[in-house]
């Protein structure tokens, strides 16, 4: 089956040449060419093709949002995210937007061929390095994002408790501990998170607890 292939890319040059490399394989048809997000929602789905290869970045949007916007439309078409960089966040931004795959653009030009061929086959263009690339990143936008990671469970219990305006006497009964062992996880706490006033901790917790109120009640 010959697989339908639409471009979307604002370089002249770029855009032409993968529309060549396309024209040139016989199992390939090349059936339509766009420099803009607006110029793609307006003839991709005139063109109706298997494939679309989009570029991350366009001059009136980007090609994640484009890619999320024409699968609203084509729920069969596969898009192939193509970009000059190794952007593991606009990688995780495609995946969730429903593309097939990520390229960059300096593949040599049989491996662009395969990969829309992989793609009008409805096959996944992740590799395992990939895949892995990308979890680590994740896992390591998790852990920035977490101020209270440097933690044990006991200190950020206690951060907790004293977020609620406790002393460090009623934490320690809370807690079943002896008062002087709970002034050495609180002087552990402070350290860890560069602080040095318990009323910085109280204020921080305070925040936290706001914030995680706030995020469970959407």
């Amino acid at each position: 089956m010959t697989t339908r292939v639409f471009v979307v890319d604002d370089h002249d040059v770029i855009r032409r040449g993968i529309a060549a490399l396309v024209a040139a394989e016989d199992d390939l048809e090349l059936v339509g060419e766009a420099a803009s997000v607006a110029e793609a929602l307006a003839w991709v789905p005139r063109a109706e093709p298997h494939v679309a290869v989009l570029d991350v970045r366009l001059p009136d949007g980007n090609g994640v949002e484009l890619c999320r916007e024409l699968q609203s439309q084509l729920p069969e078409l596969r898009c192939l995210m193509l970009t000059s960089f190794d952007d593991h966040e606009a990688l995780m931004d495609a995946i969730m937007a429903g593309a097939a795959g990520f390229v960059l653009k300096g593949v040599v030009s049989q491996e662009l061929v395969s990969a829309i061929r992989t793609a009008g086959a409805g096959r996944s263009l992740l590799s395992p390095q990939k895949t892995e690339a990308m979890l680590t990143w994740l896992r390591k936008e998790q852990e920035e994002a977490d101020p209270l990671r440097v933690l044990t469970a006991r200190e950020r219990q206690v951060l907790e408790l004293i977020g609620e305006g406790l002393t460090n006497r009623e934490v320690a009964k809370r807690m079943f501990l002896a008062e002087k062992t709970i002034k050495n996880y609180v002087s552990q706490m402070l350290a860890k998170l560069a602080m040095r006033h318990r009323s910085e901790a109280a204020v921080l917790a305070t925040e936290l607890r706001l914030d995680r109120d706030s995020r469970n009640k959407r």
